[in-house]
C-alpha cells in the first residue's frame, strides 16, 4: 500500500478512559459500564443517516437495473456482511444472488481466521471477477479500521468495473473513503475493549447494514406497510406468519387467510392481492408485474 496509517491513531484502537480497570469490576459493574458504551453506538450512527441514505438511494437504482448489493469485508465485518447477505433470502424473497457477501478467506473464514486473507489487495479484485461483477452493481466495502487491504483492493476493481462503490469505516478520515464513490464514517468511540471491534464497531455495522438492506428492500416493493410479504415460509413457523401476515394486511379471518394462502400456491404476496383486488391467481400477478411489486399500486 502507497500510504501506512499508525494503528494507535484510530479511534477503534484507543485505550477507552472510561474502562482502565475492568479486571476489578464486579460482574454487575462491567455489564453496566458496557451498557453505557453500547448505549452510544445509535446516537453515532444517527450522525451518518445522510451519508447512509445517498448508499441506500443507490442500491433501490441498482436493483431496478438488474445489478445486485455487494459486501466485502474481512473478520468481522466481513461476518457481518455474510450474515446480512443470506438473511435477505428468507426475509425478502430474493435469490441468493441478489445480496452477495464476501469475506477475505472465504467460507471458512466465517468460523476461524484465515491469516493473511485481509492483507491481499488482489484477493478481493479475485472474487469480484468469479461473481462478474458489472456496473450495474454496488459494492460496500467494510473495515472498522478503515484501512483493510483487501477491502481497499476489492473497492480499487469495482471502481474500475464501473459499479457504484461505497464504505463502511469505524474510523474518521479512513482509507477506504478515499476508495469509495460514497463513504459512511461512524465514530462510536474507544471500545470497552481495547481493540475489540466486533463490540461497539460490530454494533454499529450491524445497524448500518439493517438499515441498508431493509431500506433498499422496502424501495423495491418487498414491504406492505411494515409486513414482510415477500417472506418465504420455509417452516412450520413461517407458514403460520405467513398467515398472519395476509391477515394483517387484508384484515381477513384466519380461515380465508389460510384459503388464500393455498389458492395463491404459498405466495403471500399474490394471495393479500387476491384478496384486497378481488381477483384470480393469475390476474393478481398480472397486477403484481404491472405495480413492479408494489401491493399499493395494485389498487
Amino acid at each position: 500500500m502507497s500510504q501506512k496509517v499508525s494503528i494507535e491513531n484510530l479511534t477503534t484502537e484507543r485505550q477507552n478512559p472510561q474502562t482502565l480497570h475492568l479486571d476489578e469490576l464486579s460482574i454487575h459493574e462491567a455489564c453496566r459500564l458496557m451498557n453505557e458504551e453500547d448505549a452510544q453506538v445509535a446516537k453515532a450512527v444517527g450522525e451518518e443517516l445522510t451519508s447512509i441514505e445517498k448508499v441506500i438511494e443507490k442500491v433501490i437504482e441498482a436493483f431496478h437495473q438488474g445489478g445486485r448489493l455487494i459486501y466485502i469485508g474481512a473478520g468481522t465485518s466481513g461476518r457481518l456482511g455474510v450474515l446480512d447477505a443470506a438473511e435477505c433470502v428468507p426475509t425478502f424473497g430474493v435469490e441468493p444472488t441478489m445480496v452477495v457477501g464476501l469475506i477475505a478467506g472465504g467460507q471458512k473464514a466465517m468460523l476461524t481466521a484465515v491469516e493473511g486473507a485481509e492483507d491481499s489487495l488482489d484477493l478481493a479484485e479475485e472474487e469480484l471477477r468469479q461473481i462478474q461483477l458489472t456496473k450495474n452493481d454496488v459494492v460496500i466495502g467494510i473495515a472498522a479500521s478503515g484501512r483493510t487491504p483487501y477491502v481497499i483492493g476489492g473497492l480499487r476493481y469495482a471502481q474500475d468495473v464501473g459499479a457504484v462503490t461505497c464504505s463502511l469505516s469505524c474510523n474518521k478520515e479512513a482509507l477506504i473513503s478515499k476508495e469509495a464513490q460514497l463513504a459512511i464514517e461512524v465514530d462510536c468511540g474507544p471500545e470497552f475493549l481495547t481493540g475489540s471491534t466486533r463490540l461497539k464497531a460490530g454494533t454499529a455495522q450491524k445497524l448500518i447494514l439493517n438499515m441498508i438492506s431493509t431500506i433498499s428492500m422496502i424501495g423495491i416493493g418487498k414491504v406492505y406497510g411494515n409486513l414482510m410479504v415477500d417472506v418465504q415460509p420455509t417452516n412450520q413457523k413461517l407458514v403460520e406468519r405467513a398467515k398472519r401476515i395476509i391477515m394483517s394486511a387484508t384484515e381477513a379471518s384466519y380461515e380465508i387467510a389460510e384459503e388464500f394462502y393455498e389458492r395463491a400456491d404459498h405466495n403471500v404476496k399474490v394471495a393479500i392481492v387476491m384478496i384486497l383486488t378481488g381477483s384470480s391467481r393469475k390476474k393478481a400477478l398480472e397486477k403484481l408485474q404491472a405495480a413492479d411489486g408494489f401491493i399499493r399500486k395494485t389498487n
